[in-house]
């Protein structure tokens, strides 16, 4: 059985030059998944888009840092930054204060829920989770997110550990190198913690964020195992004045990554035991559910008790 492979775009919902493209490579055969941003300003054309893509997988992305709450701001005081109205902005200070437990788990739990049922009450069937610059690799925002997964009709969290060794990484910067060496140090916690999701085997495409051309991408897909389940996270878009109004440092790669992308996969399917490409939606017991028409996602109206994983009821 060949490996099975989720081509998986962040930043779903940042703009509609972003949103554009996604539908473009799903059309293409070179995309199969997408993650959206609940506060995106995109949002509602990411979601007609979804609609109009049903083949398209759609996580929720979501945003703790360097963005815009769904909660109202005096519900999650401690996730936001000193303006008391949106999000840190830099990623550094929202990982300094949740090492020096400056953030109230609860408050993560309340955001990320949040912006998932956003994205239900739109009508998206939520396939999985991840996080905007991969907060979730840390345990305390690991925790919430298995919480959420586990009571909610999601189940699947991204892995966000890159398997070692991968030529592909050579091109990242020193820098980068180092940082993800550090926190691949947390993946014994990760693991121990995410137990109760369902996880692919790993991502690629971490270290090349930023870096991601054709020939990175080339070097990523032959670096695939033969077996198991992965996947491909990447940044595509249009580099248009949209884009300008909106923090990213993915200005103009985001315009390399697309045509990498539409060089580099159908090369890939090409080739003798290509990978299957897949969505998260076709994962685990869920996944069996969908095949057969019998799985009722949630409609982002269902209400929990706090802090367990008991629902309670339907919101009015």
């Amino acid at each position: 059985m060949p490996a099975r492979l989720i081509l998986n775009a962040d930043d779903f919902g940042l703009t509609p030059g972003i949103n554009r493209s996604i539908a473009e490579l799903h059309a293409a055969r070179a995309l199969t998944s997408a993650t959206l941003m609940a506060s995106g300003p995109a949002f509602d054309d990411a979601v007609r888009i979804a609609h109009a893509h049903p083949t398209l997988g759609v996580g929720c992305h979501i945003v703790l840092t360097d963005g815009t709450p769904i909660s109202p701001p005096h519900t999650i005081p401690t996730l936001l930054g000193p303006d008391g109205k949106t999000f840190r902005p830099k990623l550094t200070h929202f990982v300094r204060d949740l090492l020096l437990c400056r953030i109230d788990p609860a408050e993560i739990e309340r955001e990320s829920l949040a912006q998932v049922q956003t994205l239900q009450r739109a009508g998206i069937d939520v396939t999985h989770l991840d996080t905007h610059k991969h907060t979730h690799i840390f345990p305390t925002v690991a925790r919430e997110l298995v919480r959420i997964a586990s009571y909610t009709s999601v189940a699947l969290l991204r892995n966000p550990f890159e398997p070692l060794g991968g030529r592909s990484s050579t091109h990242a910067g020193l820098t980068r190198r180092a940082q993800i060496r550090l926190l691949n140090s947390l993946k014994p916690q990760f693991d121990r913690i995410a137990s109760a999701a369902v996880l692919t085997d790993g991502t690629f495409g971490i270290s090349a964020t930023g870096n991601l051309d054709a020939n990175t991408l080339h070097e990523a897909l032959a670096d695939l195992p033969e077996v198991g389940t992965f996947e491909f996270l990447c940044h595509p878009g249009y580099n248009d004045s949209d884009l300008d109004q909106v923090a990213t440092r993915l200005r103009a790669h985001r315009e390399i990554e697309y045509q990498a992308l539409l060089d580099q996969i159908p090369k890939l399917l090409s080739q003798p035991n290509a990978p299957e490409l897949i969505h998260y939606g076709n994962l685990g017991a869920f996944g069996v559910l969908r095949e057969e028409g019998l799985f009722h996602p949630d409609t982002g109206y269902e209400t929990y008790s706090p802090r367990n994983t008991m629902k309670v009821g339907l919101a009015p």
